[in-house]
């Protein structure tokens, strides 16, 4: 009988793979981003114990579920075979409360237009100012874009207070108000 190719192959040392460090990547639990995550870890007990202490998901399928369509018949009905579990108190809720007040925060918005479209936009105000059509006619309006296209970018480009003041800065121009401008936009 004919030996196998696995069994009669020599084993070969690789000498340009660091075994430590492959350890280490292995049995590693990996960088915990959020701090108040990374304090409450405790790394004596399991990932999916960690989780459920802190009052967070660690399988969602199994915390949310697919509703059954039998159960919810049933409750319909006012029938119930088994009586409801009480979700236990994780013992350290106050992360949770955290990631969720973190969550609900309001962010600063870091819009910008990109350069170039900053460009030509303020070259379309100085030349045409409020013109939209005359926009879509003018000879560097390469995309074709319509007047309506335009005045959206327009409009776009004056809610971002850094790149609009300084167009106003360098035109001399005082901002106009919003509603002088919406009724020159309808009347279009």
């Amino acid at each position: 009988m004919p030996k196998l190719r696995k069994q009669r192959r020599k084993k070969v040392y690789k000498h340009n793979v660091n075994r430590k460090r492959l350890r280490n990547k292995i049995f590693s639990t990996g960088n915990i981003g959020c701090k108040d995550v990374k304090n409450a870890w405790d790394e004596k007990k399991s990932v999916q114990t960690n989780m459920e202490e802190m009052g967070l998901s660690y399988d969602p399928n199994r915390t949310l579920g697919i509703p059954k369509r039998k159960r919810q018949l049933q409750e319909a009905m006012g029938v119930t075979e088994e009586p409801l579990e009480n979700p236990r108190v994780p013992a350290k809720k106050f992360v949770a409360e955290r990631l969720e007040a973190d969550a609900k925060a309001p962010r600063e918005k870091r819009f910008r237009l990109p350069k170039g479209q900053v460009e030509w936009i303020t070259y379309l105000l100085k030349k045409h100012g409020t013109d939209y059509k005359a926009m879509a006619r003018d000879n560097k309006n390469y995309l074709q874009e319509t007047w309506k296209q335009l005045r959206q970018k327009v409009r776009t480009f004056k809610r971002i207070p850094e790149q609009y003041g300084k167009y106003l800065e360098e035109s001399g121009a005082r901002p106009v108000d919003s509603d002088a401008e919406q009724l020159t936009d309808d009347e279009l």
